[in-house]
């Protein structure tokens, strides 16, 4: 039986020269590899209380939405900014080169609601601590995040400090 780990492609020099990029779309082409991934993030919310999951634009819509079906739960997007069509809510956050803008609908969550924020990916956090503020100014309360896999060389924890975190598989140093 193959691993998560198994489905993910490694793609060298993508973006450019001496980034190792890990493509998540194996898992998605596959049925096997996706009923694993979806069953291993089912696996790790077995028993934990939340109302909603918040996925993020555009890879987290992929994983957050299965989950949300398969316990019935509200399922919550946070698109980039102009995406959403009722009023909003939105924080910036720092890329590499540049900033970019998260929004949520501003009746999305309910006070005292609990949240699980998923993605595809944690690499320096960026995207997921503006979802987390976003989720928070609406009185709702992240209980964990979740994410399909994890970079830690990029140190995504550190940004998320405070939150439990999170990952099916990780790529340290590789």
């Amino acid at each position: 039986m193959k691993s998560l780990k198994d489905y993910v492609v490694t793609i060298p020099d993508f973006p450019e020269p001496g980034i190792k990029f890990r493509d998540i779309t194996g898992i998605v082409s596959s049925g096997e590899g996706f009923k694993l991934c979806i069953d291993m993030l089912l696996e790790r919310l077995a028993g934990v209380e939340f109302d909603a999951i918040v996925a993020l634009e555009s890879r987290g819509f992929i994983f957050g939405a299965p989950i949300a079906a398969a316990l019935g739960k509200a399922f919550i997007p946070v698109r980039k900014k102009g995406k959403l069509p009722r009023a909003t809510i939105e924080r910036s956050y720092s890329l590499e080169y540049g900033q970019a803008t998260i929004e949520i609908h501003r009746d999305a969550i309910k006070p005292g609601e609990r949240v699980i924020v998923v993605d595809d990916l944690i690499a320096t956090g960026g995207t997921a601590k503006a979802a987390c503020e976003l989720v928070e100014s609406l009185g709702g309360n992240v209980v964990e995040l979740l994410f399909v896999m994890e970079l830690p060389d990029l140190k995504g924890r550190e940004a998320l400090k405070g939150y439990k975190v999170e990952s099916l598989i990780s790529f340290e140093g590789e």
